[in-house]
């Protein structure tokens, strides 16, 4: 799935004549649940989406594990339940209903003490009827755990839903603190419907088309990384993702699988997918400094460039060859360097020709100085330009 070109529409936002954060770049959505919602914030901030589940939700309405778990805590119900997710508390009730099992089920729970990891969890057990008994300001599992160590497990049954994969390190030390655990497996994870969609997405992702990955669960995060060491393509992934794309994550439980191979990760202080796009429309712009050109100030953005207030779409090769002129501004860069940018089809008018062409698009030809026989600068207002011999790394 290629990205979309940045359009006209998305250059303001709010009042007429202010730019949108976001105009100008590409960003990635790989979830599977919501991922409309979050494209459509995306979009409303200037961004261009392209979106490619990296994983599939999978109910297990029809389980016979579920069925007979839920069995168990009717016949003996826990002392503490424990609600992860939202959609996987409801989704539990819903299994149960297909059974005849959700009213003896929600009676069952009503003796319970409720812990709601979330919201979205604490919603759902109010929609059902209950109650839930407390639920932490963070958000995580590990405050969930610490709350329920500090009170103390011992003896008492605990029944933990899963958000679609085990938790281990959470189940064993309730286990080691001597309460018995029954966990509750209401949905799981697998590869997604469409891995061409994915396959596409992880190339555009490698081949420095998107500027962003957005993340909102942990299982998408390791589900693009398993599908691109399948298609032998993990490193130049991870190299991306550790480079100029930015892994913007939902919060520090979705960023683990990133983390876990160093790759260095973004989340807001909220774990709200509407947080996630404020804070990611405040991290892309800030990434690139403003420049005064020719008489013009100019600010490089993921696939455009916003000079005095207006985004100019740039193609993925010339944005290259701009970007190495505004690795040093100011300094002359060799044509051999900018070559390098262009790929080795290219051979040597490439150069004279992506600089006329980056010229006309930037709309001033001053912008871009030629040096004879030596190559090209950026033309720095104000004496801005350093001698040739001293870098000016942005």
């Amino acid at each position: 799935m290629t990205p979309a070109a940045a359009v006209p529409a998305a250059r303001t936002a709010g009042p007429v004549g202010t730019v949108a954060p976001l105009a100008g770049f590409t960003v990635a959505v790989t979830a599977a649940r919501r991922a409309d919602e979050l494209a459509a914030l995306l979009r409303r901030k200037g961004a261009a989406v392209t979106c490619a589940p990296a994983l599939r939700i999978v109910p297990l309405s029809d389980d016979q594990r579920l069925a007979s778990v839920s069995r168990d805590l009717i016949a003996r119900p826990a002392d503490i339940v424990v609600a992860t997710t939202g959609i996987g508390f409801r989704g539990w009730v819903e299994a149960c209903e297909t059974w005849g099992l959700a009213e003896p089920l929600l009676a069952s729970l009503q003796g319970a003490r409720l812990m709601a990891r979330g919201p979205k969890a604490k919603g759902a057990i109010r929609a059902a009827g209950l109650n839930e008994e407390w639920s932490p300001p963070s958000e995580s599992s590990a405050e969930v755990l610490d709350h329920l160590l500090a009170a103390g497990v011992e003896g008492l049954r605990v029944a933990v839903q899963l958000h679609g994969e085990p938790l281990p390190d959470f189940t064993a030390a309730l286990r080691m603190a001597g309460a018995d655990v029954v966990e509750v497996p209401v949905y799981r994870w697998t590869a997604p419907e469409d891995v061409a969609a994915l396959d596409r997405l992880i190339d555009t992702v490698i081949g420095g088309g998107v500027d962003a990955v957005t993340f909102t669960s942990a299982p998408a995060a390791a589900g693009l990384l398993e599908r691109a060491r399948v298609t032998g393509v993990r490193e130049g992934l991870v190299a991306a993702l550790s480079g100029d794309v930015v892994a913007m994550c939902v919060g520090p439980v979705t960023a683990g699988p990133l983390m876990n191979l160093d790759i260095p990760t973004v989340w807001p202080t909220r774990a709200r997918i509407g947080a996630l796009v404020k804070r990611l429309s405040e991290e892309l712009p800030e990434r690139f400094p403003t420049l005064p050109v020719a008489g013009h100030r100019m600010r490089l953005r993921g696939q455009a460039v916003l000079l005095d207030g207006v985004v100019r779409p740039v193609s993925p090769a010339l944005m290259r060859v701009l970007r190495e002129l505004a690795r040093r501004p100011g300094q002359v860069r060799d044509r051999a360097d900018l070559l390098a940018c262009l790929g080795g089809d290219a051979d040597a008018h490439a150069v004279e020709t992506a600089v006329a062409r980056l010229r006309t698009a930037l709309g001033d030809p001053k912008i871009i100085q030629t040096v004879v026989k030596r190559g090209y600068r950026l033309a720095l207002d104000n004496g801005d330009c350093p001698p040739d011999d001293e870098p000016a790394d942005l």
